[in-house]
Parts: structure tokens; C-alpha cells; sequence
């Protein structure tokens, strides 16, 4: 294989409780880049987006990195990595600096949002990511970028992302065993919103809802800003260890018939037709109907969505919603899942695809690898406006600052 610069080659890497995901791509002009390789494997060592096993975990993410790497002909060396699961949660906080010489400066931009991060944390947990919601004024105007601006005040409203520093920690110390140096981690929120959502959805408002494995990843997007975020601990494994349960099946068959024959709503469920499946034993088949098995489904389906619609009303956030809900991840791909969302949720619902910005393969332009094509788009994005604004994104924190920090404060 052949060893090539790290600036011309992006890598993303999607740990997700059921898959990993590995996407190597080459980068071209802008937001534009061909995807050279791709590898995905079943995933082993994780529950609700955690490691629980790490040499397990290595194995699975070596084992995507080997296939990417294969398929595209290259050695990669370091990774962008989404982090997700039960541990992230998010707060709103605000900051406040005078603007020293009339127009707002980088550094006063990287002051403000230090200033916002300026909170109690909980123990045992860390800020992974700070996301401007809007900067204001003098008290008076919200902008989105007040470099350059003038005022005598600026003050900023962020969205601050924490999480687990040992779950991090574990994570990224399982890339690095598998041979991979982890340039930054995304927040799988941001990613798969990058995936699915277009630019006048972003503006006007939409939610985006990522249903993986083992938790759904919600977001709220306003104003070209992110509102809101939530990992709602309810998923595609309950679907499918409820199915397990019921029929007395094994897991490998609950997920077969749930991929195959599922649907989340009992009157879809309109033919009769047998299903052959197998009992727990494995070696004895049984047979059931189509609605056997939804009768097991709807139940978890309107669970998901009931928890979804407290949180949307908890918070208020329907007004921020003007352009409705869009579904993503594995989890999207159940049968009229999109119908019963609009019944409980009440607001319009379609299935997101990741966008096709640039030439990619067919096989790839499916809710699955929404997130993995997401840390690509995200990444290339950043890295367009780093250079229109010939400046270091203020934004985002680069990981190793983070991992030193934490690592000063904890050991």
C-alpha cells in the first residue's frame, strides 16, 4: 500500500454499538473530495455507544481500517472519530467581554466562548465541544459571526457539549491501539445533521433524529445554529432484543426478521403472509405472521417517540421546528416508522439520505452512513472556511489540548 500526506486524505470513523464504519477519502477543491475506500464491520465491545471491552473494540476497528484500507490502496495514520452513546448530555451557558478596540477580533471571539466555559462541571466529566448558538451586540443584535463588527459589549449564547472523560478516553485509546491517531472527535449529533439536512432546513428549523444501535442521537437546528441536543437511550437493539424475547428467537434472526419484515405500525401490517423463523434453540424453525411480529414492534416504536415528544415539548422546541423531523441512521429503515412518528410527534417526517455533494458510491447513500459520511462533510466544511477566513476555527478544540488538560486534572 502506499503511505500519502495526511492533508490529502480524510478519514472518518463511525464506533457505533452495532457497526464501525471507516470512510477514507481524497481531498479535492472545497467541500468537494472522492471517497477511496470504505470498511464496515459488525461491532463488538460496545453498548449504548460505550466501550465496555476494549479488546474487542480494537479488533472490530482494526478490522474496518484493514477493509477501508484495502479498498483504497492507501495506509492511513490518523482519523476523525464521532462519539456518541448514554454518557453526552448538553448545557446552555452565556459569556460576556468588553471589545477593547472598537471591532471585534478573533481573540475576543476565543475569549467570549472561554468565558461561557466557565461552569460547574459534574465529576467524572469533561466539556468535549462548545457550539455558538448566537453572538450578541451591545445587548441589542444577534449575529452568527461578529468578527469585524463594531460595539463597546460582545456576549455569546453557546451549546456545551459534555461527556464521560474516561468513555473518551477509552475510545480514543482504542484507535490508537488499533493504529490510528485520532485528530479530533465530532459529536455523531453534528455529523449526521451534515449528512441529511440542507441548508434552508438548517435555517428556517428542523430536528434531526439518528437512530443507531444503541441510542438516538436528537438535534434541533435553527437560524443555520444548533438548539438543542439529546441522546435518548432507546434504539435499534431494544427493537430487536424485544423481538429475541418475544418470538423466542435468536438475536441474529430478530434482527434478520426486523430488517426484512418489520414495520412499526399494526394496521400497515395488511398481508398475512408467513415468516419462517428460528427458535432460540436454533436448530427448530417456526413459523409466524407479519403481525405477530409488529405486535412486538409498535409498542418500542411509540416508546421512542413518546420520549422524543417530552422532550420537545420539556424544552419548547416545536417552534424551532419549522420544517418538520427528519429520521436517520439504521433505525430509520423500519417500516412506516416515519408514519407513526407524525401520529405522536405531530409534525411533518421524512426519511434522511445522506446528500449527494459529490460523487460517492450508490451502496453508501443510505440512512446507515449518515454519521460516517457526515464526519467527512463536517471536516470539509471546517476546513473551507479555515481557509476563506485565513484563521484557525475558534469553534471546535483540537483533542490533543483537551486530552492534556484532562489528563493534568484527573491523573
Amino acid at each position: 500500500m502506499t503511505k500519502v500526506l495526511s492533508d490529502e486524505i480524510i478519514t472518518s470513523i463511525d464506533v457505533g454499538t452495532t457497526k464501525i464504519s471507516v470512510f477514507i477519502a481524497r481531498r479535492l477543491e472545497g467541500i468537494q473530495c472522492d471517497i477511496i475506500g470504505i470498511g464496515t464491520v459488525p461491532s463488538y465491545g460496545l453498548q449504548k455507544g460505550v466501550v465496555v471491552d476494549v479488546p474487542k473494540a480494537i479488533r472490530s476497528i482494526s478490522q474496518a481500517i484493514k477493509e477501508a484500507e484495502l479498498m483504497a490502496g492507501v495506509t492511513i495514520e490518523d482519523a476523525y472519530v464521532g462519539i456518541s452513546g448514554a454518557h453526552i448530555h448538553a448545557i446552555t451557558s452565556q459569556g460576556m467581554v468588553p471589545i477593547m478596540h472598537g471591532a471585534v477580533t478573533e481573540a475576543e471571539v476565543k475569549s467570549v466562548l472561554s468565558a461561557a466555559q466557565t461552569i460547574m462541571i459534574p465529576e467524572g466529566q469533561q466539556i468535549i465541544q462548545v457550539l455558538p448558538q448566537y453572538f450578541i451586540l451591545d445587548g441589542k443584535d444577534r449575529v452568527l459571526d461578529p468578527v469585524g463588527m463594531h460595539g463597546i459589549r460582545l456576549e455569546v449564547q453557546v451549546h456545551i457539549i459534555l461527556g464521560s472523560i474516561f468513555s473518551v478516553q477509552n475510545l480514543i485509546t482504542c484507535c490508537q491501539k488499533a493504529g490510528i491517531q485520532v485528530r479530533d472527535i465530532i459529536l455523531e449529533h453534528i455529523a449526521s445533521a451534515a449528512a441529511v439536512l440542507s441548508n434552508d432546513e438548517r435555517e428556517l428549523g428542523v430536528g434531526v433524529l439518528d437512530i443507531g444501535g444503541g441510542t438516538s442521537d436528537f438535534a434541533v437546528y435553527h437560524k443555520s445554529s444548533i438548539r438543542h441536543t439529546k441522546v435518548i437511550p432507546v434504539a435499534g437493539n431494544h427493537f430487536t432484543h424485544d423481538i429475541a424475547i418475544g418470538l423466542r428467537t435468536t438475536v441474529y434472526d430478530a434482527e434478520r426478521v426486523k430488517c426484512m419484515y418489520g414495520i412499526a405500525l399494526l394496521d400497515q401490517a395488511t398481508e398475512p403472509f408467513s415468516i419462517e423463523v428460528a427458535r432460540v434453540q436454533g436448530d427448530i424453525m417456526q413459523t409466524i405472521i407479519q403481525s405477530d411480529l409488529v405486535r412486538i414492534i409498535q409498542p418500542r416504536a411509540i416508546e421512542l417517540m413518546r420520549l422524543l415528544k417530552t422532550e420537545i415539548v420539556e424544552h419548547e422546541l416545536k417552534s424551532y421546528m419549522a420544517t418538520g423531523l427528519v429520521l436517520t441512521g439504521g433505525g430509520s429503515l423500519l417500516g412506516s416508522l416515519d408514519t407513526i412518528t407524525e401520529r405522536i410527534v405531530g409534525l411533518p417526517v421524512r426519511i434522511g439520505k445522506p446528500h449527494t455533494m459529490f460523487e460517492m458510491p450508490p451502496t453508501i447513500r443510505t440512512p446507515l452512513y449518515a454519521t460516517g459520511y457526515g464526519i467527512l462533510i463536517h471536516i470539509l466544511k471546517g476546513h473551507a472556511e479555515k481557509q476563506l477566513h485565513n484563521a484557525k476555527n475558534p469553534l471546535y478544540m483540537r483533542i490533543a489540548d483537551r486530552m492534556q488538560r484532562w489528563m493534568k486534572e484527573f491523573f
